[in-house]
Parts: structure tokens; sequence; C-alpha cells
């Protein structure tokens, strides 16, 4: 039997589900790594749709058109071709404000998302739903697939610790789609938004790019492929370690690691030794800034997938940070002058992790104290999925 191939929602949006959109002014939330099955960006799918009158786009962190790095702000801007507004909802302002909705009768979702709580397009959908909720304005999610469909993993954020990073009281890995989170975050934090949920066609949750997938775009800079995407959850906690890169810079980036002080064989046979489901690590020289006069190669490791659906990405975060602190030393791993143990706090959500690591305990036994955080999000979680 053949298999379907898999259409995203923007593709059943604009034809088994027209009646949403049509004879409407509508706003989008998305980016250009949002395309339909050929490749055309929801953007222009929608603009030169006879039926829709597309009123203004709204950007999440690194700007509608992908552009800028982690964490810098973006300004507003005009479309230079449609001469429609290009608002930013990483700046001034990160919620839809009512004046970027004055002209908007519902707003089309449509984000290449990861699943992870930490990858800010998840803060910015709750307030996108929560400011339509405000203003009497309906939400549509044009769905696509997430490279870890079925992981749920790490902690849930601990109380008085949210921040941008750690919006939703989610695991770091939350393993539903952009159109499930929706659902939600709605029943969570907005039960009188009107979301409705354009669902994709011939998906199953697969760990690897479903047959028909549209092609990857990078959804951000450092996210150039879907094998990062997958991996980032696991080294995104090197992005508040700054002695540890994590090949940001490179074409592996998320996927490979070092330090000056590493060895790269030792590394990864302490890693292979901890028995990670779903994973496997090499080591593997590169240049952490290959495009520099002078480069600076380092004897590092690189993460390798071998059963993405068993893979825990929050646990081997927590086996890298604890391998290298037994091997070379805390002092190395948390005392470099680039280091933000605040910011380490904010990506997991809680301290606990951090603090659970500096006073040395199992890996382990870390991941255990996650357990009934994770079992009480499962049972919300089954009540939004959407896809076998």
């Amino acid at each position: 039997m053949t298999a379907r191939l898999l259409k995203p929602g923007i593709d059943v949006l604009l034809s088994r589900r027209r009646s949403w959109v049509a004879g409407r002014r509508v706003g989008l939330v998305g980016h250009q790594a949002a395309v339909d099955r050929q490749g055309c960006t929801t953007a222009e799918r929608l603009w030169r749709d006879p039926d829709v009158a597309l009123t203004c786009l709204l950007g999440p962190e690194h700007g509608f058109f992908g552009r800028a790095g982690a964490g810098v702000a973006c300004a507003h801007a005009r479309h230079r071709s449609w001469r429609i507004p290009v608002y930013s909802l990483y700046g001034a302002q990160r919620k839809p404000t009512p004046a970027m909705l004055r002209k908007v009768d519902v707003l089309v979702v449509d984000l290449q998302d990861l699943a992870v709580r930490c990858y800010t397009y998840v803060s910015t959908l709750k307030l996108v739903i929560e400011a339509a909720a405000a203003a009497g304005k309906e939400v549509i999610v044009a769905d696509r697939p997430v490279p870890l469909p079925r992981t749920v993993d790490g902690p849930v954020i601990a109380p008085g610790c949210e921040s941008f990073v750690a919006a939703v009281h989610a695991p770091l890995c939350y393993g539903m789609t952009p159109g499930e989170t929706a659902l939600w975050i709605r029943d969570r934090y907005a039960p009188s938004a009107r979301v409705r949920v354009a669902p994709m066609s011939g998906y199953h949750r697969a760990a690897a790019p479903p047959p028909g997938a549209p092609p990857w775009l990078p959804p951000s800079p450092g996210i150039a492929t879907w094998e990062a995407a997958a991996c980032y959850p696991a080294t995104v906690c090197f992005e508040a370690l700054g002695a540890i890169d994590h090949g940001r810079r490179t074409r592996l980036p998320f996927q490979v690691f070092g330090a000056r002080w590493m060895h790269g064989m030792e590394t990864a046979e302490a890693l292979n030794e901890a028995r990670l489901p779903g994973v496997a690590f090499y080591a593997h020289c590169y240049d952490a800034r290959p495009a520099d006069r002078d480069p600076a190669p380092l004897d590092g490791v690189r993460m390798a997938l071998t059963r993405p659906h068993a893979f825990r990405p929050a646990r081997t975060a927590v086996t890298l940070v604890a391998t290298l602190q037994q091997l070379y030393g805390q002092r190395r791993v948390w005392n470099a002058r680039a280091s933000r143990p605040a910011f380490f706090d904010q990506l997991f959500g809680t301290p606990a992790v951090r603090e659970a690591l500096q006073d040395g305990e199992a890996p382990a036994a870390i991941a255990a104290q996650w357990r009934s955080g994770l079992a009480r999000f499962r049972r919300e979680r089954n009540k939004v999925r959407l896809y076998a």
C-alpha cells in the first residue's frame, strides 16, 4: 500500500477549509520558513489568493524574514512589494496590540516550530491567542510537522520561574504540533479564545520528515536542518555555558559541541557508556568559527540520533553537563566569563536542575524528579492530540 503524502495545514486550509478565510481580512503570524508542499510561502499563498485580503504580517523572534540572531530585537517594517505592515512581535511589543489587529478579522498562525518550550515561538503563540481573545478575533493555526512529535521530556517550569523562554507550563520537550499546542494553550490559558486548526492531511507522528513534507527552510538562523532541530533541546543549554561551543557557526549547529579543554574521544566514550536511549556520540574535530581568519579548531563531539522516538533530550542534556563536570571539573563548566547560570535556569524553567548538577547528583536521579509533572502533562496532552 502506498503511503499517503503529507499535506501541511496551509494546503488544507486553502482547499478544504476555504470558508474560514474567504472574504475576510487576514493577519498572518508567521515567517518565511512556513511553506506549502510545493515550497511556496504561506504569505505568498495568502497574498495571491483572490478570496483573501492579507492586511498585515506579524513576525516572531528572528523576524518575519528570519534574518535576526537569537535575542535580537526586531523593528516594525513595511513589505517592500505588497506595501502592508510587517509587525514585530519581538521588539517593543511581544503581544499583538489592538492597533495591529484593527484591520484584521482573523489571525492565521503558520510557524515552523520545534515543540521545545525554550524555542520562543510557543511563547509568541500563547500571547497571540490571548491578544486575539481580548480583541474578539479568531485564530486559525495551519498545522505542520515537528521533529520529535512523540517526545515528552524535562521539567515543567517551577512557580515564579516564568520568562519568555519558559512561558508555558509544559515540559522542555512537549511533543505537540503547533495546532495541538494552540488547543492546549486555549484550554489552559484562554478558554474564551476562538481557535481552529487546519490539520495536516496524511500525517502520522514520524520523527523523520514524512513523505511529501514541505522542504525544510531554517525557522531561525541556527536551526539549519531537521537534524539540528531534533538535537537542539539536548544542547541548547550550552547557550548559557560560555566555555562550551555548540556549533552555531558551523554546518552542524546543535549537533556538535566542544571546548578548548575537551578531548573528543574521551568525552564520547564516557557519554556512550551512559547508554542514553536513541543517541550515540562520536569524536568530531571542527572549526568553531570557520569564517574567521583565525579559526578555532576544537576536539569535540558529534551527536547522532539512532532512534529518535526513544531519544530523551532533557535527560541527555543533563548527562552532557554531568559528564563534562566529572571529566574536567565544575569550574571549567560553570565559571567561564561568558557563563550565565541564571539563563541556564530559565532554559530549564527551574533552578533545581543546575543546583542538582552542581551538587553532583546523578543524571538519572535528576530526571526522576520530573516524573510526576510529566505524567500530569501527558494527561493534558492526550486531550488535544489530533494525530495517531
